[in-house]
């Protein structure tokens, strides 16, 4: 097998995949950069490191790890790991959120795209989708992982907390859920919006193993994850509660709401990319 890639090399992975979200959002003229930017190195560390996955993509899932973007508004990050995994061709992205694309705004499989494995973006149903997809695995004698990654104010929505009662009760202990913690909705400040008070507690009441995490911080991300392998097949879902910053990586998002879901004018995307290092190539 291949070294792992090193800190640095996923870093400059993680600046390429930022220079692809902002022209994908820029070509569209919408799209969701905020978070996906948030998100960026998460996504580069779980598809570039922690994943056992495999590009020749089969829908099923079977012996490999498997992963579901619930908060799936933030498909540009995902597209963008997808293809530089070498799931379909690099110049797809170019057709991202267009007239009869496979990159729908919102993950869909009615169009066949590898790697996507259910359509997202209703939030609050992928956490119910990986438990199934986790008790899946356990009953066929699968040992690999189940992930999926959720956003902060989608923990406003009740479906979320029956599948956290579910996963506990039922011991769904090969599956890892992230929280994209960035404390921003569409709407403004999560804790405006409808505060998730402590939210640690609260998973931790529903009998779930919770670790916190700087979901900007590389090392701390592969550490982080490596963690949560590591109290897996204990008896208890994982979750990890992820601290990001929206719109990282782009002085002029950063923090800022506004950007959950508005696209770059050319003054702005020129301004974007100056500030990330073309580091892969663009496509």
């Amino acid at each position: 097998m291949p070294e792992p890639l090193t800190i640095p090399q996923l870093n400059r992975i993680a600046s390429q995949v930022r220079r692809d979200i902002v022209r994908m959002v820029h070509s569209a003229q919408s799209g969701h950069p905020g978070g996906s930017l948030g998100c960026t190195d998460f996504m580069v560390a779980m598809y570039f490191r922690i994943l056992k996955h495999n590009p020749n993509f089969k829908p099923d899932g079977t012996g490999e790890d498997v992963f579901f973007l619930s908060n799936g508004h933030i498909s540009p990050v995902w597209y963008s790991v997808l293809a530089r995994n070498k799931y379909f061709d690099l110049e797809e992205l170019n057709t991202f959120r267009k007239i009869n694309s496979r990159l729908q705004g919102h993950p869909a499989t009615k169009e066949g795209l590898p790697g996507v494995r259910v359509a997202s973006g209703s939030l609050g149903q992928g956490l119910s989708v990986a438990v199934g997809a986790a008790l899946s695995k356990k009953l066929n004698g699968d040992n690999h992982m189940v992930y999926v990654l959720m956003g902060d104010g989608e923990q406003q929505e009740g479906q979320i907390w029956e599948a956290t009662m579910f996963a506990a009760h039922n011991k769904v202990d090969n599956l890892i859920a992230t929280v994209d913690y960035n404390g921003q909705q569409i709407d403004g400040p999560v804790d405006s919006i409808n505060t998730l008070g402590n939210l640690r507690a609260k998973y931790e009441a529903f009998n779930w193993e919770v670790i916190e995490s700087e979901g900007n911080d590389m090392n701390d991300v592969i550490s982080s994850m490596t963690l949560a392998k590591s109290l897996a097949g204990r008896g208890k879902p994982v979750i990890n509660l992820m601290k990001t910053e929206m719109g990282k990586g782009v002085d002029f998002m950063e923090g800022k709401h506004q950007w959950h879901g508005i696209p770059p004018n050319d003054e702005q995307l020129a301004s974007a990319l100056s500030q990330l290092d073309e580091t892969l190539g663009d496509y």
